[in-house]
């Protein structure tokens, strides 16, 4: 849990994305506890492999903290893969679809689920295997989170039951 103490001080808890260019490092985004995002966004956020905003996906590669700083170091992939089936989440709550990883072409949308909060979305976000009700358990190959269209992705691979 985020320092309360820390918050009922007035100080903010920020969690701010760094772009890695080379030996470089140029600050990309900065979101503030309870302004911008929730503790248990936070949380999420730092879970996922990949960040889509702008139309842009980026790799994280390193997860660090500074005091109460969260820090994402990401490097640009470049434009995001967009899928046939797509759909836009955003202002209607916490969403989490399922896709079928393929290295190229459309990845299948498996599911799309409605969560309360994103706490449940950290529950999937931390499994190596994932139940899908009703239709069984993969194995996970990376997790996302979709700005642009207000979503968690979680890509899966091969179905294990």
């Amino acid at each position: 849990m985020i320092d309360l103490v820390y918050l009922r001080e007035g100080k903010t808890l920020k969690l701010t994305y760094y772009i890695q260019r080379g030996d470089n490092y140029e600050g990309f985004l900065t979101y503030s506890v309870p302004e911008n995002l929730n503790e248990d966004e936070v949380y999420a956020r730092q879970l996922c492999e990949y960040f889509v905003v702008k139309g842009k996906e980026y790799k994280l590669l390193s997860n660090e903290m500074a005091g109460k700083e969260e820090v994402l170091v990401v490097e640009e992939k470049g434009d995001a893969r967009r899928f046939s089936d797509e759909k836009n989440y955003k202002g209607q709550g916490v969403h989490i679809e399922f896709r079928e990883y393929r290295e190229s072409g459309d990845m299948r949308l498996i599911r799309a689920m409605p969560l309360a909060t994103h706490w449940e979305v950290i529950r999937y976000l931390l499994k190596d295997v994932i139940d899908i009700p009703e239709i069984g358990q993969f194995l996970r190959d990376s997790t996302e989170i979709d700005e642009d269209r207000g979503v968690y992705v979680i890509y899966l691979g091969k179905m294990v039951l």
